[in-house]
């Protein structure tokens, strides 16, 4: 009888010993009993149902399902002593040859009909696909003994797992198989009352039925507790931040009437939208409490959340405090302080000749500014002086030191480590009030799951006089000519007083990755081409097809001051075509910019073209985006073009662009280094489990928010979040 167990945190040495612990590590990062029961079959094949071949693809390591159909045994002509044993199964239409040097001791076990799981990497010989020494697992034929090892594929349904070269499907389902017959009384995790309500299975017979399945049935509602596990194990961790946050001290900066903030208002040349004016409220609102804003404010790229930032970062102002706003680029940095100082216009300009006595001072702080410029703002910062201090990484530095943070506002807040984003917040006096903005829609169920501990709003008009963007794919292989009439659109654009841009994702000038600017591109096959660069194609356009139009170069390794001066010269109007790299992705506002084609488009991913073209129409007259690509039809990249071609919802687009990325990216375990904690709730498809979740966790953590009365929860929690996911969460 094998050793009970009560706790999921058991070693997994315990039940399978050192050697396959080891492989179950290093494979498949397997290390306790719960992390063992928590590795759920792939899939369940069927005995009667066998593995179409035909789907295989050569290098795939797979698992199949199928029959003998035939055995030979020959010697090898070159090695006369040597010989090859050549299995032959078959799925009833396709076939599969599986191969074996000198093992003719086999022949009593692979005989003709005999069904059974082979495993191996996939290789094509003489133009058919073949398992070169395959392991192996046979089924029992009727009325034959079962084995041990065999016992996990007696029933109807056959659990396919996850594996490994060095660990078979089956070997994993025989680890299982000892887990499940290890399995003492466990504590469920899962409040009774929660489970009684929910309809849920206790977590043993959940752990029995999904591995040990008899019924479709009973899969079903294993799946259903273990999913709704995930769910309310990751919301009662935001549940806990949020309450956190809530009982944090912080110094209310309540709106001063008569202030900076007012005089703001009374001088904009625009009416606000009625969702700036009803998210300004609220802000002002969380500014108010005694407790830290946490808030999420996301919109349209265009829909004027730097506006909404603004008027917040003067209420704060007016109480005496200061506001930082983190941006992730030179060029962002620049664009934003050079917008507000104009915005302000004599407001941003207290203590200088013209200035107003009752406005402030706007501070500009990057990582390769001049010495003078640099000990400058740094003596505003720490002096009060500047009551908006906008900066990139710079303002991270240990040597950044401020009078009275009370606001950080973090642009593009996805651009950012959450590591970053603490060390910013940490510079106040007591933990300021903290507003991350993005132009990158989130659907509501990742919304609720990833950012799940801070408030949201949303803006989703856009202010009067902004312009439809019409979007075409220029697929220039199957029409070659439809390059040349992207050209002439540009000149065209120009030709009516308008100014346009010329995106590319590589800079030029370089070898290897650094050559490359920030580019998301969800496809990179070793034998394509190099990604056309800003310094190859532009002296191409130069001579060619827009020669005699002014056109300049922009790409983050030019100095900052060059960069500066070519914005300054293009917002200006003395600049008719830029042709740039993903620098001019966010936050750049010339509202003369109409046009723009986008070159290699397919080597960007679809929330990056959505930003991008972002940056025309943003005037009186309609912009125009060609997305340029040799991408064949039908190719999983046309199809990405052709929905950011189909529609200008962010909202629609980025769940396009989340449905191509492992749940893992959406819950930003490429960031934290992890693997994701999720394995069966998807973000975009179980949004009613995600919100019963959420009710359940923010009830359970208003009534004992230490988890003193559920410590098997407790233990939950530590095992789906380590100390380093749960500090990822915390910081983010």
């Amino acid at each position: 009888m094998a050793t009970r167990f009560r706790s999921l945190d058991e070693p997994v040495e315990a039940l399978v010993g050192d050697r396959t612990a080891r492989v179950l590590a290093e494979g498949l990062q397997i290390n306790t009993v719960g992390d063992l029961l928590r590795h759920y079959p792939r899939r369940y094949a069927e005995r009667g149902d066998l593995t179409d071949l035909a789907s295989l693809q050569p290098d795939e390591e797979v698992t199949v399902l199928a029959e003998v159909a035939s055995v030979t045994e020959r010697p090898m002509w070159n090695r006369p002593k040597s010989s090859l044993l050549e299995v032959i199964v078959t799925d009833g239409r396709g076939s599969l040859s599986l191969t074996f040097f000198n093992q003719k001791w086999r022949l009593k076990d692979l005989q003709v009909g005999r069904r059974g799981l082979f495993a191996g990497k996939v290789g094509i010989y003489q133009r058919k696909r073949q398992l070169t020494h395959p392991d192996y697992q046979l089924l029992p034929d009727d009325g034959t003994s079962i084995d041990e090892d065999a016992e996990s594929f007696a029933g109807a349904l056959i659990p396919v797992y996850p594996a490994t070269k060095a660990l078979a499907s089956w070997k994993v389902a025989n680890c299982v198989r000892l887990a499940l017959d290890s399995l003492g009384s466990i504590e469920d995790p899962l409040p009774e009352e929660i489970r009684r309500r929910r309809n849920l299975l206790p977590l043993a017979e959940a752990f029995r039925l999904v591995h040990r399945p008899q019924t479709r049935d009973g899969i079903r509602h294993a799946l259903e507790r273990l999913r709704y596990d995930e769910a309310f194990v990751l919301q009662v961790t935001l549940a806990q931040r949020r309450a956190e946050t809530a009982r944090q001290p912080a110094l209310a900066r309540p709106r001063q009437p008569g202030g900076l903030a007012d005089a703001f208002d009374s001088r904009l040349p625009f009416v606000l939208t009625e969702g700036q004016v009803a998210v300004g409220e609220t802000i002002f609102e969380d500014l108010s409490a005694d407790h830290p804003m946490h808030r999420l404010l996301q919109g349209e790229v265009g829909s004027g959340k730097t506006v909404v930032a603004l008027r917040a970062m003067l209420t704060v102002v007016d109480s005496g405090g200061q506001a930082a706003l983190l941006a992730p680029t030179e060029v962002l940095a620049q664009q934003h302080h050079r917008s507000i100082t104009a915005m302000l216009g004599p407001l941003a300009e207290r203590g200088m000749l013209g200035g107003s006595d009752a406005g402030t001072q706007v501070a500009l702080l990057t990582g390769s500014q001049g010495s003078s410029q640099r000990r400058q703002a740094l003596l505003a910062a720490a002096s009060g002086d500047a009551g908006i201090v906008v900066g990139t990484h710079a303002l991270l530095e240990e040597k950044v030191e401020f009078f009275d943070l009370g606001l950080v506002v973090v642009d593009e807040q996805h651009r950012f480590g959450v590591e970053q984003r603490a060390a910013l917040v940490a510079k106040g006096d007591k933990p300021p009030h903290v507003l991350v903005m993005t132009a990158t829609p989130i659907p509501r169920t990742v919304a609720m799951t990833v950012f799940g501990d801070l408030e949201i709003s949303t803006l989703t008009e856009l202010p009067e006089g902004r312009s439809p963007i019409a979007t075409h794919v220029v697929p220039v292989l199957e029409r070659p000519t439809y390059l040349e009439r992207a050209w002439q659109r540009v000149r065209e654009e120009v030709d009516a007083g308008h100014q346009a841009y010329v995106v590319c994702p590589r800079i030029g000038d370089a070898e290897g990755a650094d050559d490359l600017e920030p580019v998301d591109d969800p496809e990179s096959p070793e034998d394509r081409r190099p990604p056309l660069a800003v310094l190859d194609v532009t002296p191409m356009l130069v001579e060619g097809p827009l020669s005699g139009m002014r056109v300049e170069i922009l790409h983050g390794r030019m100095p900052p001051e060059a960069k500066d001066e070519v914005m300054r010269r293009f917002a200006g109007g003395d600049i008719d075509v830029l042709v740039a790299t993903t620098v001019v992705e966010v936050g750049v506002d010339v509202p003369n910019a109409t046009g723009m084609v986008v070159m290699d488009a397919d080597r960007f991913g679809v929330s990056q073209l959505h930003q991008l073209r972002g940056r025309v129409g943003r005037g009186s007259a309609a912009g125009i985006c060609l997305l340029v690509t040799e991408a064949p039809p039908a190719s999983p990249s046309r199809e990405r073009l052709d929905a950011v071609a189909a529609t200008l919802d962010g909202f629609e687009l980025s769940r396009v662009d989340l449905e191509n990325r492992r749940e893992g990216d959406v819950l930003g375990a490429s960031q934290s280094g992890r693997r994701s904690s999720l394995r069966l709730l998807s973000v975009l498809r179980h949004e009613d489990v995600i919100q019963d979740a959420r009710e359940d966790a923010s009830g359970l953590i208003a009534a004992d928010p230490s988890l003193s009365g559920h410590p098997a929860l407790r233990s939950a929690l530590a095992a789906m979040f380590d100390e380093e996911r749960t500090e990822y969460l915390e910081k983010g």
